[in-house]
């Protein structure tokens, strides 16, 4: 299956931390599968992430893999301050005082919040949940700078914990100055995609593309879907971003976590039918945090997530943090390749979706769909498309065909953000200016990595004019040595 870890087409993302930042450890996940590199700018510095962001890409380079890197904004998390002491015992039925006053008086459960932006959206009735829902606390008034709330689950209460308020309309930009920050520095990285935390609306993924492109930046940008406003608005966002993240942790404090699967699905699916990437995110193999392998129901998460058609699984804590990052990685190839040859040997129930969608009037759409069919149908041992833009590799993968997907492009920004979408296996050659040059390099580049031999089929398609971007408009079924482009030879 042409070099994809043995035919895995599902992308993994792997989050870089403490356990994963070393180039022993590094090489092994590239090794074993790792396609898109996670720099979380909620831990560390830029000093960190660039020597780690140089790391990824030279042993990329060293490995021959295609690595993207992925730079994750913190947005605004809201946290408590320091507790003294910590952790502090909270208990049903204790009032307890939030507060953004400096130095309040703990001892009479006045607790720092230092988010003077925050408690002044709230109001009350407002339910907050701490520590991811550890605790929950019903407000009862907020009185100038405090928030004085009843305790309606208690637990211990440590410091610096996260604080989340259900159904409070809130006014907080969706880009602080922390974020700001870090998108110089990750434009300045060159880094493929930036994804946004706690995004609300389509305006929080316009602010952050005219970020992008008031400092001259050229990186996909992923909505990070965790807030109940995101659901209600996820339409508009989807059609703003260039890829999708269920990011199922907050997602599940602000929703009941009975409804979050239902989310997943529904996101996965409305991903598919756009054709933009979707990552699912979040405790997928938690227990590799301090085990070497996960449990029953965690492999059975990370199937289902590649059942209903998801680009990308990520782990997060696995392999920034955890005792295994490395084989973290390789139990997530080893469900992903496992589910897929399952949807392969069931294709004719439909279970791989592509062959049930309907063809629409759009040009680049009837040939995606077609091409899929053709490529089955004729055994083609390929799908080849050449785009600027990555917008026909795009199309095809939306369809899931069974024949495997070749992505060739002169743009090597192209080349690594694929790195991100199903089933798409990405080369980087020289530019062309016509259809005869295209099939010629087309064809030369795929017989020099023993992707094909002569007398094989590909199914090309590309949109021309090259470079327009936007459209699918041209198909070919090729015989390789058919024109001569290659030595009989080879």
């Amino acid at each position: 299956m042409l070099n994809m870890i043995d035919g895995k087409r599902t992308k993994i993302v792997a989050t870089i931390g403490p356990a994963s930042g070393n180039e022993a450890v590094l090489r092994k996940m590239i090794q074993n599968g790792l396609d898109v590199a996670r720099i979380n700018f909620s831990h560390g510095t830029h000093e960190t992430h660039a020597e780690n962001i140089a790391l990824i890409r030279r042993l990329a380079d060293e490995e021959k893999a295609v690595v993207a890197i992925m730079g994750d904004l913190q947005g605004p998390k809201i946290r408590l301050g320091g507790l003294s002491p910590d952790p502090l015992p909270i208990k049903p039925g204790d009032e307890i005082i939030l507060t953004s006053r400096p130095n309040p008086d703990q001892s009479k459960k006045h607790l720092p919040l230092p988010h003077p932006e925050f408690v002044k959206d709230i109001r009350a009735g407002n339910r907050l949940l701490l520590d991811d829902g550890e605790i929950e606390l019903t407000v009862k008034t907020r009185y100038g700078d405090d928030l004085v709330c009843e305790v309606v689950v208690g637990n211990e209460l440590k410091s610096r914990k996260g604080v989340t308020a259900l159904g409070a309309n809130l006014s907080l930009s969706a880009l602080t100055d922390k974020d700001r920050a870090d998108v110089v520095f990750a434009l300045e990285q060159n880094l493929d995609y930036l994804a946004m935390s706690f995004v609300r609306s389509a305006d929080d993924m316009r602010e952050l593309r005219w970020l992008v492109r008031h400092h001259g930046g050229d990186v996909w940008l992923i909505a990070k879907i965790e807030k109940t406003e995101a659901i209600e608005n996820f339409e508009e966002i989807l059609q703003h971003s260039d890829g999708i993240m269920v990011a199922r942790g907050d997602l599940g404090v602000e929703l009941p976590a009975a409804e979050v699967p239902v989310r997943q699905k529904h996101i996965i699916r409305r991903c598919n039918q756009v054709g933009k990437p979707v990552i699912t995110a979040t405790q997928m193999l938690n227990s590799m945090v301090s085990n070497p392998r996960p449990t029953r129901a965690e492999a059975s998460d990370v199937a289902n997530a590649i059942f209903d058609g998801t680009d990308a699984v990520m782990l997060s804590a696995e392999s920034a943090s955890g005792k295994y990052p490395v084989e973290s990685v390789a139990m997530m190839t080893e469900i992903a390749k496992i589910a897929e040859a399952h949807l392969l040997e069931n294709s004719n129930e439909k279970m791989w979706r592509g062959f049930g969608e309907a063809v629409t009037e759009n040009i680049s759409e009837a040939i995606s769909y077609a091409t899929s069919v053709m490529a089955h149908e004729l055994r083609a041992k390929m799908i080849v498309t050449s785009t600027w833009t990555g917008y026909t590799a795009q199309r095809v993968a939306r369809q899931r065909p069974l024949t495997p997907i070749v992505c060739v492009t002169p743009h090597r920004g192209t080349y690594q953000r694929m790195a991100l979408v199903w089933g798409v296996l990405p080369i980087l050659v020289e530019e062309f200016a016509s259809i005869d040059d295209m099939i010629r390099i087309v064809v030369q580049t795929a017989v020099e990595r023993e992707l094909i031999e002569i007398n094989d089929i590909m199914i090309i398609i590309a949109g021309v004019p090259f470079g327009a971007g936007g459209q699918t408009n041209f198909v070919k079924i090729h015989r390789v040595g058919e024109s001569g482009e290659v030595e009989k030879e080879l």
